[in-house]
């Protein structure tokens, strides 16, 4: 395992190497492969790419996401504006279906319900919100609810796994439960954990994906 301040180091210089970000608003400490994000920063896509930059840093297992977003008076928009242009970017963006996600905005903070038959379509919701000016943060609630009735076909996730170049699938066990698909056992990184929770919310008939997997690093 790389030390405390190694660790910190390599995630200073992977947030320093985003050109969105200034690495002096973002604070690191790193302990047991555990980091620590703090500072304050004036769009929550800039949150979102701290969080990615420090995810994607080999030894990473887990973030805690300390950053605020707080802006100038001249950036920032209004409630009721920042609803109205959230609106009008899910009529422009295709995989949002058309008043299928309730909005509301609160002290510039998105909470975002509603229910959709994939998860593609949740993260497009959210992906249309984040670059907005004026927004703080997001509470993705939407639900999925698959347009199919079928079982969820275990050995289906397992090779879809399996074909993955960036998955060791050997140490992931895939558990059903209806339309609940549980994934445990261990990756050797953050972004194998994630990229084996969009695998499995692509499989027919998924509801709830419930990642219990482990990182261990080498």
């Amino acid at each position: 395992m790389k030390s405390n301040e190694h660790l910190q180091k390599e995630v200073q210089d992977a947030i320093k190497w985003e050109p969105l970000l200034h690495a002096a608003e973002i604070g690191v400490t790193a302990k047991n492969g555990i980091v620590t994000l703090t500072g304050t920063v004036d769009s929550y896509a800039k949150k979102m790419e701290a969080e990615d930059a420090t995810k994607a840093v080999n030894g990473v297992k887990a973030v805690v996401e300390k950053i605020t977003v707080s802006f100038s008076s001249m950036n920032g928009n209004t409630d009721e504006k920042i609803a109205s242009e959230i609106i009008s970017a899910f009529q422009w963006n295709w995989s949002v279906p058309t008043d299928a996600v309730k909005v509301k905005v609160e002290n510039g903070w998105v909470t975002l319900d509603g229910a959709l038959h994939w998860n593609y379509q949740r993260e497009g919701a959210k992906k249309a919100v984040k670059n907005l000016a004026g927004v703080k943060g997001i509470s993705n609630n939407i639900t999925i609810q698959s347009e199919t009735e079928d079982t969820i076909e275990r050995s289906n996730v397992e090779s879809a796994l399996r074909r993955n170049w960036s998955i060791n699938d050997s140490d992931i066990r895939v558990g059903i439960m209806g339309h609940k698909l549980t994934l445990s056992g261990t990756v050797s990184s953050l972004y194998q954990k994630d990229e084996a929770t969009r695998i499995a919310w692509n499989a027919p008939g998924v509801w709830l994906v419930e990642n219990d997997l482990v990182v261990e690093y080498d």
